[in-house]
Formats: structure tokens, C-alpha cells, sequence
């Protein structure tokens, strides 16, 4: 488990949201001054299906899901302090059976 950052400084944040699956997804973006940026966001209950451009780490700052990555034959759990990879050009599931998941998205 890794210790997740409670505060960023520094950085532009873009006002508006990012919305998806009827509001049931939402982010907002970070920019740093490097040129990185990362979306932190809530997902609410449901199962939903995301497509990757560029690779991705999830970090679960609270909550939990499930999360089964394209070519996975296994679902697997994760909670607040713990992260999974997404390959550049791939996919994943993202299921959240109560309460709120919340999340930090780093473009790798």
C-alpha cells in the first residue's frame, strides 16, 4: 500500500467536469507545472466500462470497487490506499457496489 497525497500545490485546475455515465462518474482535471496532469474524481454504485488512450494508475483514495481489466479472466478488490494499472490502447470495468469510490487517475 502506498501513502496517497491529501493536497496538491502548485497546479491548475480545470473548473469544469468531466461527466460520464449520466453524472454517475465524475472528475475534474489537475494540471501540473511539468506538463502532467491527473483527474480526481467519485464514481457512485453501478458498473461501468472506461477505454484507455494512454496509460493509467487508479488510486483508491476511499471507498472500494472491483475492477476487471480487458484480457483479465479475474475481478479483483480494491480499497482506499491501494492502485491498479491500465495499459496504453486497453480498457477495464469499474464496479462500485455501495457508497461513494474515490479516485486519483495519473496518465502514465
Amino acid at each position: 500500500m502506498s501513502s496517497l497525497p491529501t493536497q496538491f500545490s502548485g497546479v491548475t485546475v480545470v473548473a469544469k467536469a468531466n461527466v460520464y455515465f449520466d453524472g454517475n462518474v465524475v472528475s475534474h482535471t489537475v494540471l501540473f507545472p511539468d506538463a502532467s496532469k491527473k483527474t480526481l474524481g467519485v464514481i457512485y454504485p453501478g458498473s461501468y466500462y472506461f477505454k484507455t488512450g494512454a496509460a493509467e494508475r487508479m488510486e483508491i483514495v476511499a471507498g472500494d470497487c472491483l475492477v476487471t481489466l480487458d484480457g483479465a479472466t479475474e475481478t479483483e478488490e480494491y480499497v482506499s490506499s491501494q492502485h491498479f494499472d491500465v495499459p496504453a490502447n486497453s480498457g477495464f470495468t469499474i464496479e462500485v457496489k455501495k457508497g461513494l469510490c474515490e479516485y486519483i487517475c495519473s496518465f502514465l
